[in-house]
């Protein structure tokens, strides 16, 4: 063999055996991407944003950090599906529990069994705060009463809020948040909102990077979720930022 070809054999082979590296998710132009889904998002939460805003605020929870939580499943949020699923799963979850019947609801995607984690954990959170946000369990004459209050909370925007509210508050306390910086924060947080607040850190923390988040019902190309999340935060952040330039110029 000549020493031309034992040179592009090595050749080959060292360009064979490079690891191939994989775009960046922060690098994908989300708005771009999600397109109209986007659109249908922003317009949401601009049409929202004073209400939500206050409730936020009584509560002193970040306008930004929450909507940024929530910004992917907003994305996702397909009313006609939301709709068929309502009614063919709420009166088996409502009998039966959400062992038998547990689908996302409303614009921010939450599960019943979600809610009533957040129910039940917002009272160590919150303390006597969480009365202004939800009935004891105690309150309702039966579990069935407490079931249809969960899925009529999550049927209704306004109310979703109250469980956005709480969700942060408890994982503030539970994972000592209040140190990190807002894109940390709103990383973490994200994650566990998708993955699950009850997880232990470590295993939220390791997940923060990988890429499940789909916004169809055949999984085809996945995202991560606190990326997506990131966007709209950075979106927001420039669109404060050029808003407050303008004002000043004037």
């Amino acid at each position: 063999m000549s020493c031309t070809s034992i040179c592009r054999i090595l050749i080959v082979t060292f360009l064979v055996a490079l690891p191939i590296c994989p775009v960046s998710s922060q690098s994908l132009n989300y708005a771009e991407l999600f397109n109209e889904d986007w659109k249908k998002a922003l317009s949401f939460v601009t049409e929202n944003q004073n209400l939500i805003k206050e409730k936020l605020e009584d509560y002193r929870v970040s306008y930004p950090v929450a909507i940024a939580v929530v910004f992917p499943e907003l994305v996702r949020y397909s009313a006609l599906r939301d709709k068929i699923e309502i009614t063919l799963l709420k009166a088996l979850y409502i009998n039966l529990g959400a062992e038998y019947a547990n689908f996302s609801i409303g614009h921010f995607q939450m599960k019943p069994s979600f809610a009533e984690m957040i129910r039940e954990k917002a009272w160590y959170a919150m303390g006597a705060k969480a009365g202004k946000l939800f009935m004891k369990k105690s309150d309702f004459a039966d579990i069935k009463a407490y079931r249809a209050s969960i899925i009529s909370d999550l049927e209704d925007p306004e109310v979703q809020v109250n469980y956005l509210i709480a969700f942060i508050k408890i994982c503030e306390i539970n994972f000592r948040l209040k140190e990190k910086n807002d894109s940390d924060k709103i990383k973490f947080l994200a994650t566990a909102y998708n993955y699950g607040f009850w997880n232990k850190k470590e295993e939220i923390e390791n997940m923060i990077d990988k890429k499940y988040f789909n916004t169809t019902i055949l999984k085809t190309t996945t995202y991560s979720y606190s990326d997506v999340s990131l966007a709209w935060y950075q979106f927001y952040i420039n669109d404060e930022k050029q808003w407050n330039k303008t004002r000043n110029n004037k």
